[in-house]
């Protein structure tokens, strides 16, 4: 039995933007999906625009990952509960929470190693065939709808998603007090991860891009140095680790070139599935290198560093779309100066 409270009965219906094929978006009416008894309803309040979802709504596909039927985009979600299922206590209805938008098997080898982001039976939002958030309800497990303090504002919140995708890289990049930092590519990401390894203790924090606008709104929230890629080299910086989060194959061969012996590499931005690496740097230096797919128990802190300040993911919002205006959200990131993109599904 689903479970309401007030005036607000469970809705049959929501608008949503769906994504038809490549570059083809219509918003419609759809049913509100089942709400299972694990599960809680949201009424979605805003959704940031990732790469991905730019990636998906350009291409058609990421990697391995292809939309072949209709698709919701959007997996940055926050909003409010407004029912719950049977296992969920009522008394959760009216919170405001921020979405982690992943429906791991909980059974796996991965899951019950503490590593449910490599669930092979995972279902996350906006990845085929699964929906997303460009709608106006979504369901989701309860507990991956973490509660948010009222000093967090409902974007920063949807935005504790990319920040997880920060924390995450931060914590295999083993940055602690005093580590020193590149960073390549000054996009949400890249000010993101800069503002977590600030959070984390770390002493210098480099990042490199080729718009000077960027690098300087990046020095300003959480970096130390600005590189420009086009004209400085970050040979012989020799830090601790290097994040990146360009995607570019030049970035990731400079990068990796300037980390120290036995320091760590770690491949976050979506770029080319095969680049050539200077494999004879890592093997002589003996540098650990990896990969970020999502990330594992990192709301708690996310929303921690939020809260304290430590963090400010509201300055990163450039843009604010209705939900009819899905596509100029999905372009926006083009316009210059433009970071992080948000859609209102109540608008």
């Amino acid at each position: 039995m689903t479970t309401t409270t007030g005036q607000f009965a469970p809705p049959t219906s929501r608008r949503a933007s769906i994504l038809l094929g490549e570059k083809h978006i219509v918003t419609e009416e759809i049913p509100v999906p089942a709400l299972h008894g694990d599960e809680v309803l949201v009424r979605v309040a805003a959704v940031g625009v990732c790469g991905s979802d730019v990636h998906y709504y350009e291409h058609g596909r990421i990697g391995d990952f292809v939309v072949t039927a209709p698709l919701i985009l959007g997996h940055e979600v926050s909003g409010r509960i407004v029912a719950t299922g049977p296992e969920i206590n009522p008394d959760r209805i009216g919170e405001r929470v921020a979405i982690e938008p992943q429906r791991p098997c909980r059974r796996c080898v991965q899951c019950k190693s503490g590593r449910y982001n490599l669930c092979p039976f995972m279902e996350f939002y906006a990845t085929p065939p699964v929906d997303g958030a460009f709608t106006e309800f979504v369901t989701i497990q309860g507990d991956f709808a973490h509660p948010i303090p009222d000093s967090v504002s409902d974007e920063a919140a949807a935005l504790i998603e990319p920040l997880s995708v920060g924390i995450w890289a931060c914590q295999r990049a083993d940055i602690h007090v005093g580590s020193r930092v590149l960073i390549a590519g000054a996009g949400p990401i890249g000010v993101i991860a800069a503002q977590t390894a600030r959070a984390f203790g770390a002493s210098e924090i480099y990042i490199s891009d080729i718009s000077p606008e960027r690098l300087d709104f990046a020095v300003n929230h959480g970096a130390t140095h600005a590189v420009h890629a086009a004209t400085e080299s970050t040979d012989g910086l020799d830090v601790d680790a290097f994040i990146d989060a360009s995607g570019a194959p030049a970035a990731v061969r400079s990068g990796i070139r300037a980390v120290r012996p036995a320091g760590r590499v770690i491949l976050v931005g979506l770029g080319a599935d095969n680049v050539e690496l200077p494999v004879s740097v890592i093997q002589n230096r003996e540098i650990w290198l990896s990969g970020v797919f999502r990330y594992t128990n990192t709301w708690p802190l996310g929303i921690e560093l939020v809260a304290s300040g430590r963090v400010d993911l509201d300055a990163l919002v450039t843009g604010r779309f209705a939900l009819a205006e899905a596509e100029k959200a999905l372009v926006s990131g083009r316009e210059p100066g433009a970071l992080k993109a948000i859609l209102y599904p109540a608008r």
